[in-house]
């Protein structure tokens, strides 16, 4: 957990005015879905920030911030990933290059988005839902 979270303007300024609106759109719309736990923690060795949405003891997704750059992690599972195989046709060319460039590990394969503008909010969500179905009406 981390100690000293960071508030709108540090992240802000360390994301940059557009990135920052990337993060607080992404932010906004699984809010807008999803009633979940946020938590706060150090981003490892490639990030400076982790903020991940989890309930009941299993992750949605995770953002990540550092200098510049935003990260939007989704876990998918053998299940999820058999229906996003499914319906990957219905997505933009960047989430199917994205999600087929992804490594895949023994407890699923982990998808890393970096979005550079809010074009793709909707298809991010979308791709939650296949994860988890929304929770708020």
């Amino acid at each position: 957990m981390l100690e000293n979270i960071p508030d709108r303007e540090e992240l802000a300024a360390l994301l940059g005015p557009a990135l920052y609106e990337v993060w607080a759109g992404l932010c906004a719309a699984i809010d807008a879905k999803y009633e979940m736990d946020r938590l706060w923690n150090t981003g490892g060795k490639n990030w400076q920030y982790e903020y991940k949405y989890r309930r009941g003891g299993k992750t949605l997704c995770a953002l990540y911030a550092r200098e510049g750059c935003v990260g939007f992690m989704v876990i998918f599972g053998k299940a999820e990933r058999d229906k996003f195989e499914a319906l990957q046709d219905s997505f933009p060319a960047q989430i199917q290059t994205a999600y087929a460039k992804a490594q895949t590990f023994h407890d699923g394969k982990w998808v890393m988005f970096e979005p550079k503008s809010t074009e793709l909010l909707d298809d991010y969500v979308q791709l939650l839902t296949i994860k988890r179905k929304p929770n708020r009406k």
